[in-house]
């Protein structure tokens, strides 16, 4: 009998609805389990609620309690297992800016490129 699996949960973490709908929706086609949130405040009620996440690919531009670098940084404190994906249009990252696994697509994107990183980080075939 084959092994089934389910798919890859993956957390998507923007404040712009549209941005956030057509990632979510170009990474569902690509066969991952999709959560949403607008802000890292509850970004992090999801990873306390899912512990299946295994990736969060978030906006570093963000209104709320903080942005998304402060997220990443929180995010591989305290799940460590959970890769991490950061975009801006307008922040250029430094080093050591974002935790040391974590990886930076600069916006605009191409949802191949996405697909491409989200695939690669959680070792989707």
């Amino acid at each position: 009998m084959p092994l089934i699996t389910s798919p890859i949960r993956v957390l998507v973490v923007e404040d712009e609805t549209f941005i956030r709908m057509d990632v979510v929706e170009t990474l569902r086609a690509a066969g991952f389990d999709m959560l949403e949130a607008t802000n890292a405040d509850e970004a992090i009620q999801m990873l306390e609620r899912h512990f299946d996440i295994r990736l969060m690919f978030t906006d570093i531009d963000m209104p709320g309690s903080m942005n998304g670098l402060k997220l990443a940084g929180t995010v591989s404190d305290r799940w460590p297992p959970v890769r991490i994906i950061a975009t801006s249009g307008h922040f250029k990252v430094q080093d050591g800016d974002l935790p040391a696994d974590a990886r930076f697509i600069p916006k605009p994107y191409q949802p191949a490129q996405i697909i491409s990183a989200v695939r690669e980080l959680t070792g989707a075939a």
